[in-house]
């Protein structure tokens, strides 16, 4: 029993190679699947990624089943995300490249149609997050963006947005000086 637990039925080298390319199509899948799906987890979407990890699994592992081939995979896996995250820090363009960049989804109140269905997004999902970051419709933002991992994010027209602290601070000022029989 304990002999099985260490013994590997594939070599190191072996584990090492399918661990990496395992990873390495997956990232690239999950590049050309697009922002939306890395937004916008639904159930449908979370039961594929389930099964996915399912389906990689033998490949990863091949007939290997023992407890140190699992934590070499793992390992593997780990210093594999480690060493791409270092490359994508250290290289904009390499960042760029894995990661994509910004989309405009939508500029001066106007939705970019082709933007939406390039990302494969629906006019209710933006609009929804566009409703979580205080906007009432896309007519209230001069910009609309999806980000490389998926983040909507808006923003508003200046007639549009929020008192900062600062204006309140400022209007506090006026008011202090006005009722001190001042003007400002």
């Amino acid at each position: 029993m304990w002999n099985d637990l260490m013994h590997l039925d594939v070599s190191v080298l072996e584990k090492v190679i399918r661990t990496v390319a395992v990873y390495l199509a997956l990232a690239v899948l999950l590049r050309l699947a697009g922002k939306r799906d890395l937004a916008q987890l639904n159930s449908f979407d979370l039961v594929v990624m389930l099964l996915l990890s399912n389906v990689v699994q033998n490949a990863i592992i091949g007939p290997d089943n023992s407890l140190l081939g699992g934590l070499i995979g793992a390992v593997v896996l780990l210093l594999a995300n480690g060493a791409i995250e270092r490359v994508v820090r250290a290289d904009d363009r390499v960042a760029r490249a894995l990661e994509g960049t910004s989309t405009v989804l939508a500029r001066d109140g106007a939705w970019d149609e082709e933007a939406l269905r390039r990302e494969g997004l629906r006019k209710g999902d933006v609009e929804a997050a566009l409703r979580r970051q205080n906007a009432n419709s896309v007519a209230d933002v001069e910009s609309v963006s999806i980000e490389p991992g998926g983040a909507i994010v808006t923003t508003m027209r200046p007639e549009q947005q929020g008192a900062t602290r600062e204006d309140i601070q400022r209007l506090e000022r006026k008011l202090d000086a006005l009722l001190a029989g001042g003007r400002s």
